[in-house]
């Protein structure tokens, strides 16, 4: 091990030119496939704007926990004892030292990070709080087309094979959803009461409380097909599949936690707060939207959160500089429609994109107001820790572009486990009641689409 980052990556492999070939006119189809066959071992799906990314096998990672960063690459390791009063400016200056100029890396991030980004707020644990790999291959998705950077040539054949495969199946859902949904209200209610007993005390203003569904063995999901299935059925801002540094994942996330453009700096990010179902009919979803609109409770929350996220955007783009470009539209997201704003402004020049994510991580929209006191009381409250859920999967590029996906509306498996996980926005004026039908609400978006893992067959006995 050394102290300094400098050729910790010596041996990362460039990418070759690029290759285009036919693909589904589905891209979220094209990109399960691509998971379906292996191709690299880890992988993430990543959706943004049209465009779907399938990007697999780790040629170089880098790892930070509580107390170091670890940054690897073949046979070469680098670990530095963790700055917790910069921990991503190092992350920064691992990347910073990579051998080649147009890298992309994919990444995930868990909720614990807040601890260290906001201290004596909570434990951040013994876990990994934030992982992301430079990958050896990258398809670019678009209908009909995929487009193939790899630094392994191999794989453009495995990957034309792979995209040319039967049509994906996605397999039968679960016959109790609903009734699973609905499991453990006493617990949920008690916590948002002691919550809204808080908020009257003047200890803070919103927290954003959340609840696990652990799913039982019978419903452990195929998440290949679940995430086919409930992207056919969802509206996301984003959404991801992954496989990535001990963590699965198939999610539709309703808002960014922020979006740094590498060209113009702009940095822009998409507090969404404020919830009532869609209903069966249109009729149905205006009567509801109206009376989101008209909601003293939902419209206080939501001000709060555009309030604290334009201070977040002051604090990396300058004084006066963050501009609010829409104030409370109406955003329909899988079964459920919230009010949405987005703040901007443009890096200040002493400021990068790692700085951006620090200022704004985790999302208001999954925490509250203020960060500290609502980030304690979420751990009084919930009682164990959240991981990978409202935290974020993210992607950045060597000319300092960033996108980062609020973990929200997702399937997560990991050590053996599956299960989802949904949470209310708790202000003076909730009622338990209330907070607890809002995850169900929620809950909607993905537990339907679940499509069950299928046994697997026996081999044949010789």
């Amino acid at each position: 091990m050394t102290s300094t980052w400098s050729s910790w990556a010596d041996a990362l492999p460039a990418p070759g030119p690029a290759h285009v070939v036919e693909a589904p006119q589905d891209p979220a189809e094209a990109a399960v496939r691509l998971a379906r066959a292996g191709l690299g071992g880890e992988y993430v799906v990543y959706e943004r704007a049209g465009t779907w990314v399938y990007a697999a096998g780790p040629a170089a990672t880098v790892t930070l926990d509580a107390d170091e960063i670890s940054a690897r690459c073949g046979n070469r390791s680098v670990t530095q004892l963790l700055d917790r009063q910069a921990p991503l400016e190092q992350l920064a200056a691992a990347l910073a030292n990579l051998p080649h100029r147009d890298w992309r890396a994919y990444g995930w991030a868990t909720f614990e990070l807040a601890h260290l980004l906001h201290p004596d707020t909570g434990d951040p644990g013994r876990d990994p709080l934030l992982h992301l790999m430079l990958p050896v291959t990258e398809v670019d998705l678009t209908p009909g087309t995929a487009r193939i950077r790899t630094a392994d040539p191999e794989h453009v054949p495995l990957i034309t094979k792979a995209l040319s495969s039967p049509t994906e199946q996605v397999g039968e859902g679960p016959a109790d959803a609903d009734r699973l949904l609905r499991s453990g209200s006493d617990r949920y209610q008690g916590a948002v009461a002691r919550t809204v007993a808080d908020i009257r005390a003047g200890h803070l203003q919103k927290a954003v409380l959340s609840r696990s569904l652990p799913l039982p063995e019978h419903l452990s999901p195929d998440l290949a097909a679940t995430y086919l299935a409930g992207r056919r059925a969802n509206t996301p801002a984003r959404s991801f599949l992954l496989d990535l540094g001990g963590w699965r994942a198939a999610g539709f996330s309703p808002e960014t936690v922020v979006e740094v453009d590498a060209d113009s700096r702009r940095v822009s990010t998409q507090p969404l707060a404020g919830t009532r179902a869609l209903g069966t009919d249109p009729g149905e979803t205006a009567r509801l939207r109206s009376d989101l609109l008209d909601d003293p409770k939902e419209i206080h929350e939501h001000a709060l959160s555009v309030r604290l996220a334009v201070d977040e955007v002051t604090q990396v783009c300058g004084r006066d500089a963050a501009v609010v470009e829409e104030f409370m539209t109406v955003r329909e997201r899988g079964s459920v429609q919230h009010l949405a704003s987005r703040v901007t402004g443009r890096l200040a020049d002493d400021r990068g994109p790692w700085d951006a994510f620090a200022a704004l991580f985790p999302a208001i929209t999954a925490t509250g107001c203020p960060k500290p006191g609502a980030l304690r009381a979420i751990g009084r409250y919930e009682g164990e820790p959240r991981g990978l859920y409202a935290g974020a999967v993210f992607t950045a590029d060597a000319d300092g572009g960033l996108d980062a996906a609020l973990v929200l509306r997702t399937v997560f498996q990991r050590n053996g486990r599956s299960w989802l996980r949904a949470g209310a926005g708790v202000m003076g004026q909730s009622t338990p009641e209330r907070e607890w039908e809002e995850t169900c609400e929620k809950l909607r978006s993905v537990a339907p689409h679940l499509r069950l893992a299928q046994p697997e067959t026996p081999a044949a006995s010789r």
